[in-house]
């Protein structure tokens, strides 16, 4: 199993309709998402970050057709202008010790894939963790 987590803060400006309307969003994007096993959409407490979202995938195959679902992206395209600080994680019990390095290529996939959501990654103020650019895990 892997959980992909995502914690983040928003820009300041975001009305509330807009942060009602895109966690809505990525609930139903999630809902949308074959490959998506379990997940939960919400506040983020005892951190820095006011939101996050962790999504249950059984495989690095689900993961990558998560990752590149036209409603994530879409997610992505729509959400991305609002976030300020981003950072993202996974956790799996998978013993791959390659595991890190393939989540990394994924995403370094999809950004050639996607310029225009490496754009918007590249106009955040802080984005950090397994899906940042130039990322890879050991």
């Amino acid at each position: 199993m892997i959980y992909h987590g995502i914690r983040f803060s928003l820009r300041p400006g975001v009305t509330a309709e807009e942060v009602t309307a895109g966690l809505q969003a990525m609930r139903d994007a999630c809902d949308a998402i074959p490959s998506i096993t379990s997940f939960v959409v919400g506040r983020d407490f005892g951190g820095e970050y006011e939101y996050g979202a962790v999504s249950v995938i059984a495989d690095l195959t689900g993961y990558e057709a998560m990752m590149n679902h036209p409603a994530h992206l879409e997610i992505d395209r729509a959400g991305l202008p609002l976030i300020d600080k981003f950072v993202s994680f996974d956790v799996s019990d998978d013993s791959d010790p390659e595991l890190g390095t393939k989540i990394a290529d994924i995403h370094r996939r999809r950004y050639t894939d996607n310029p225009d959501v490496a754009d918007l990654v590249a106009g955040l103020g802080e984005y950090s963790g397994s899906a940042a650019p130039g990322a890879h895990a050991d």
